[in-house]
């Protein structure tokens, strides 16, 4: 296995070998691009994110500026929407559902490297892939980190930093990130804490 391989493979592997380093240069060429572009060429705008990702949906939105490794790693669905300044380090896969609601600031590292500094040091990393399901509101400030799976319907709080799996259909927050309590029928009605809707077509 080549370092490529062995990084798409989540298995140790050096980062300028094997073409990897040419790789990521290419990829910060689009990133750059996509960053620069003028806020108004909505049609450049779409085909470039589309060109960097390895898989969209049709409706895609990511806010410039944007960060990522290779982009062929990441798989988006329907509704994918991005606010300012997120950063995914790719190196592994990272497949993210339909109706995706991503705050600022917000961190998605699949990347890591080992916890002894002679293993560190010998220039050694890895990328375990991390799943997140669809219908995920993911607040500001949020760093989700290596081997992580986020189920559908979740809303993380701002803030967290995402160390371990999250069920379905719950809010969580904090460091680490902890379920808080279920989403239920009851906050349907809801749009912030104790406020609820005064209109009639939210649902």
């Amino acid at each position: 296995m080549n370092h490529k391989e062995r990084m798409l493979a989540g298995l140790p592997y050096r980062a300028w070998l094997d073409g990897l380093d040419q790789e990521r240069l290419e990829n910060k060429k689009k990133i750059y691009a996509y960053n620069n572009l003028r806020p108004e060429d909505h049609e450049g705008r779409d085909a470039l994110i589309k060109e960097i990702f390895g898989k969209t949906g049709q409706k895609i939105f990511v806010e410039a500026p944007f960060r990522c490794d290779y982009g062929y790693n990441i798989e988006v669905g329907e509704n994918f929407y991005a606010n300012y300044n997120l950063v995914i380090l790719d190196v592994g896969k990272v497949k993210i559902g339909d109706n995706a609601q991503i705050a600022p600031n917000v961190a998605i590292y699949t990347a890591g490297h080992p916890i002894h500094p002679d293993s560190r040091n010998s220039g050694y990393e890895y990328g375990i892939p991390i799943t997140i399901g669809d219908n995920v509101w993911i607040g500001g400030n949020t760093c989700i980190l290596p081997g992580v799976t986020i189920g559908s319907n979740v809303v993380i709080g701002a803030g967290s930093v995402v160390t371990k799996d999250l069920p379905d259909n719950v809010i969580a927050a904090g460091n680490p990130c902890r379920v808080i309590r279920e989403i239920t029928e009851a906050d349907r009605d809801y749009y912030y804490k104790d406020r609820k809707f005064d209109v009639d077509d939210y649902c």
